[in-house]
């Protein structure tokens, strides 16, 4: 098991001087630019149980290759399902998908949840294919995966990394398209706009409090070809997300902010201020109207987005919260956090409906399957990946 972390405010005000640099390959993008005591070395495992057996360790990916298609796909199911009863229901913990590759870090599924993709501490990316649970490939880049974004289509799968790159896979394939590259600057987050056509990054420069480092950047995909710097934070950006419509984006920072952007005109409309620390990730509600925001003040909130105005604190967590979703449907809210629970929230009402533990590891990234049956969350240093069934 891990050591026991220091809280957020201790580790804010612990990291002035200390840097994370790209020697430290398993530190997830929340805690980018931070150390903290070293806790136990956790095992490796670089196999998975399929219905009982145990692949050896020889059949490995080398990290040579950039992607390596299996012609006999991997079961990758772990564990037995565990209940969790809440206020609207259960919801079982149906599997455990250990994935190997260092930290198990961001995650996301394709528009039409058929594919599930996993990156990790060490440059890897696994594509599960869903609902079947099964490796198709793995992508490998030489520095940490910190974010992934399918685009609409589910063509195309964007990672970025420590080095500054944003890698473009051709998802049928696993070949590379084109790599971006931003410089010498953390890549956190990335993400495509609702038509496919242009990609937004967020990136943090821990010797600067302003300027192009602690940036947004819009990206054209077809040439990849840089379209505009969206300048204003004073600090790391840590997530973008852009409206359902595609006419907004939004970021959160390590400045306590986040920020609305209009796309169309590249030029900020609103900074939307009231965390008490750094902001960890954001979210989009369904129909566009409201944002969530995950704060290492341990709250997640909700802002009107129109008028920009507080509609609901989250309070549960007790440590940073460090990943929020939306439901497809809108009616929830999932968060992650560094107390290894993982919230569920009614939208509307704000009231905490389910309570789900089982991680070992802080919960960096949340997401929910398209047709809404299944919640992932990504277990850090536990490397692990749960999948939660609705019921």
């Amino acid at each position: 098991m891990e050591g026991v972390r220091p809280s957020g405010e201790a580790l804010r005000k612990a990291d002035a001087h200390s840097v994370s640099t790209p020697e430290e390959p398993n530190m997830p993008a929340h805690f980018m630019f931070r150390r903290w005591p070293a806790a136990p070395s956790l095992l490796r495992l670089t196999c998975a149980l399929v219905l009982g057996s145990v692949w050896p360790a020889s059949q490995a990916l080398q990290p040579s290759a950039l992607s390596t298609p299996l012609t006999a796909p991997e079961n990758i199911a772990l564990g037995t399902p565990v209940g969790a009863t809440g206020l609207q229901g259960t919801i079982a913990q149906a599997l455990t998908l250990r994935l190997g590759g260092g930290y198990a870090g961001p995650l996301v599924y394709s528009a039409d949840g058929t594919l599930l993709a996993v990156g990790s501490g060490s440059g890897q990316t696994t594509l599960v294919q869903m609902p079947g649970r099964r490796v198709l490939m793995r992508l490998n880049q030489a520095a940490a995966v910190t974010a992934l974004a399918f685009s609409p289509g589910g063509q195309m799968l964007a990672t970025t990394g420590a080095d500054g790159q944003v890698r473009l896979w051709d998802v049928p394939t696993g070949d590379l398209r084109a790599t971006l590259k931003v410089g010498t600057y953390y890549l956190t987050s990335v993400t495509f706009s609702p038509d496919g056509q242009m990609l937004a990054t967020g990136s943090g420069d821990n010797t600067a409090l302003s300027g192009e480092g602690n940036s947004v950047r819009l990206w054209d995909v077809a040439s990849g070809t840089l379209i505009a710097t969206l300048l204003g934070h004073t600090d790391v950006v840590t997530s973008v997300a852009f409206s359902p419509d595609g006419t907004l984006l939004a970021s959160a920072s390590r400045d306590r902010t986040a920020r609305l952007w209009n796309v169309a005109q590249r030029r900020e409309l609103r900074t939307l201020r009231g965390h008490g620390d750094y902001l960890s990730a954001v979210a989009f509600s369904p129909d566009g109207t409201q944002l969530a925001t995950a704060s290492w003040d341990a709250s997640v909130k909700i802002w009107s987005v129109p008028d920009g105005s507080v509609l609901q604190t989250l309070l549960g967590h007790a440590g940073p919260a460090l990943s929020v979703a939306y439901s497809p449907d809108g009616q929830a809210i999932a968060s992650g956090g560094d107390d290894r629970q993982l919230l569920i929230w009614n939208a509307a009402t704000g009231q905490r409906i389910h309570t789900l533990t089982g991680h070992v590891g802080m919960i960096g990234s949340v997401a929910f399957s398209p047709q809404m049956q299944v919640l992932a969350s990504s277990g850090g240093a536990d490397q692990t990946v749960k999948l939660w069934a609705w019921r």
